[in-house]
């Protein structure tokens, strides 16, 4: 579904990632976490084909990925894109007529469970009503490919259990794979299948979720931690 061949991106100065591989399948909520900076935004913005890779390949079902990727990527971005002035209504109105696997039925269902008022002025919304808003638009898509990038960021912490818990039942996991990046390990530990830990623009491990807790007995973020503190001694 998802390939990633020896992939470099610099900015400027800056190497964001430093020859990373990945392979990723339908039917499993992928976490990629790690620091602040250590590459996983520019990661979702590569599978995304909002940028492109300096050297290294990207591929999407076996297609190069370009801007069109788009057609069966659906992507939350940590940014806010809304136009201020649309209603919540309005804004799904809008994005069901850019996407042809929009599934306006899934929106208002998603919203409902959001608690979201339909006739809310974006503008007036609070950061995380418009969070909440982001998972609706993002989540309502059938496309295969699903990128959330901090989907909790901004929610209030009493929420989030819940939000995570009802992410499931509108994901499609015999046609979708679904990538999250978070700082919220905690929250969303219990629907990962495999986590991917990234740092300085290096992929350390890549490990089903399960077989650290069987094997290693330890938290998802204890075992991050080692990992890191590993990589610091090496």
């Amino acid at each position: 579904m998802i390939r990633l061949k020896q992939v470099k991106k610099r900015y400027l100065n800056k190497t964001a990632l430093r020859g990373i591989d990945l392979e990723l399948v339908p039917g499993k909520i992928y976490g990629l976490i790690g620091a602040n900076g250590s590459g996983k935004s520019t990661t979702m913005k590569l599978i995304a084909g909002l940028i492109q890779p300096t050297s290294g390949h990207v591929f999407v079902n076996d297609q190069p990925v370009d801007r069109r990727i788009a057609k069966v990527v659906s992507y939350l971005s940590e940014l806010d894109e809304f136009y201020g002035f649309y209603t919540v209504e309005e804004t799904i109105d809008f994005y069901a007529s850019q996407f042809s696997d929009f599934n306006r039925k899934k929106a208002d269902a998603i919203r409902e469970y959001m608690k979201l008022d339909p006739n809310s002025k974006v503008k007036h919304l609070s950061k995380g009503n418009r969070g909440r808003l982001k998972i609706v638009l993002t989540l309502a898509r059938e496309a295969p490919v699903i990128l959330m990038d901090e989907p909790l960021s901004g929610l209030d912490p009493m929420v989030r259990d819940s939000i995570v818990k009802g992410l499931i039942s509108f994901i499609d996991l015999e046609h979708q794979v679904v990538i999250i990046t978070t700082h919220e390990i905690k929250e969303v530990e219990a629907i990962l299948d495999e986590i991917i830990v990234i740092k300085n623009g290096k992929i350390l491990a890549q490990e089903n979720v399960e077989d650290i807790r069987v094997k290693e007995k330890i938290t998802i973020v204890e075992w991050m931690t080692k990992l890191y503190e590993k990589d610091n001694n090496e």
